[in-house]
């Protein structure tokens, strides 16, 4: 077979394979086909089906299809990453600074110390979770942010689904999980912090701040269809810009939305571009994503790191919200509900710890301990809510 017969191949199991599962087994209330296709990412890498199948594994996922399949993984998740920044509401939130600072920074360093703990635990229990050239306090901060994280498209998309994202309960969730979104690239960026690299990437914030500040003037001088190809021309440039600071492309690919006005972009188009994104080319970073775990360091032990992360990221969250409930003086019931719509991880923690894998701070066990995490976490978040928005309908139609 030809390279490009063995790529339409490795794209058909991409697509077919998660869809029929979705479609078969009706899982969408325990799991939403962007969930499916992360596992069956993981199913399909060397670690499952690789380690069952190997010839299969080795035919379809040839060196050079894995590297034709990480250039669209890679602009796609960029792309996504880039429309999650540009869907942040800064100026909301300010108008009710108090709230959603007091919510907003105990959901983030709750979270984040608990998940700092079970890391210390963790590297005290042996080799094996820490990258080769990750320090101590890089693996540890890195873990506690991955279970702090809420990933701001999954959660608007369960939102979506469960009809609560136009009305104030979702309103006010976004606003915390849009400031914690800023919180999270600003830790990432302290972690990559490289003291070789300080001038370039001082450099890369000087030249950053001055070119954001005339895009956007061109942004309003130019009719939206412009603008679509300007930002992505500009989301090219800052990846660029970013990674060869040293920070990573992704760091660029969020500041590049971040800085964009959201209303000069009709919302109706833009739902319909981060869903036809999330249609046609994110599982292919999905499967990329599944094709880098590894059980290496023992299934039981991956696992057990999963399941030990997974406890720390969930109590962590509700202990923050509840705290926030109380000082906020919330009903009773309302922070249980507001935290387990918090808990969902799914792509923005992927993408975090993929983004530390890349710069070796973790290793693929890590990886995949924090991935099996998020699949988690994203998973109980429908089946957990759905109750809890049927006995607090008061606190839906609430603004604060």
């Amino acid at each position: 077979m030809t390279l490009t017969e063995v790529y339409l191949i490795a794209m058909l199991l991409i697509f077919a394979v998660p869809y029929l599962i979705w479609r078969l087994f009706r899982t969408e209330y325990y799991a939403p086909l962007v969930v499916v296709q992360i596992i069956c990412g993981i199913l399909l890498g060397p670690g499952i089906m690789g380690a069952i199948f190997p010839e299969y594994y080795n035919f379809v996922f040839r060196p050079e299809v894995i590297g034709a399949l990480n250039g669209v993984a890679w602009w796609a998740v960029m792309i996504f990453v880039w429309v999650a920044g540009i869907e942040l509401d800064l100026s909301e939130a300010w108008k009710k600074r108090r709230e959603t600072g007091v919510t907003a920074g105990l959901a983030l360093a709750v979270p984040l110390l608990f998940g700092g703990v079970a890391a210390v635990i963790l590297l005290q229990t042996g080799t094996g979770w820490a990258g080769a050239k990750g320090e101590y306090w890089q693996v540890v901060v890195g873990i506690g942010m991955a279970c702090a994280v809420t990933a701001l498209p999954i959660l608007i998309l369960l939102m979506e689904k469960l009809e609560i994202l136009r009305q104030p309960l979702g309103q006010r969730i976004l606003r915390y999980a849009s400031l914690d979104d800023v919180a999270i690239w600003g830790v990432l960026a302290l972690i990559l912090l490289d003291w070789e690299r300080i001038g370039r990437q001082g450099a890369f914030l000087v030249m950053f701040a001055l070119a954001a500040f005339l895009v956007r003037r061109l942004m309003v001088r130019i009719n939206e269809n412009d603008r679509w190809y300007v930002g992505l021309i500009w989301l090219a440039i800052c990846g660029f810009a970013a990674d060869w600071a040293g920070l990573h492309y992704m760091v660029g690919a969020f500041l590049s939305g971040a800085i964009l006005d959201a209303k000069l972009y009709d919302q109706k188009r833009m739902d319909d571009f981060r869903g036809t994104v999330l249609l046609t080319v994110m599982p292919v970073f999905f499967l990329s994503t599944g094709l880098r775990t590894n059980w290496d360091v023992g299934g039981v032990a991956v696992f057990g790191a999963a399941a030990f992360l997974l406890f720390a990221s969930i109590s962590g969250k509700l202990a923050g919200i509840h705290i926030a409930g109380h000082i906020l003086k919330w009903e009773k019931g309302e922070a249980s509900l507001i935290g387990w719509l918090l808990q969902t991880k799914a792509l923005i923690m992927i993408i975090f710890a993929n983004i530390l894998l890349d710069k070796d701070i973790i290793t693929n066990e890590t990886f995949t301990a924090l991935l099996l995490m998020a699949v988690g976490s994203t998973m109980l978040t429908i089946p957990l809510v759905t109750p809890k928005l049927r006995h607090l309908k008061s606190v839906v139609s609430r603004s604060e």
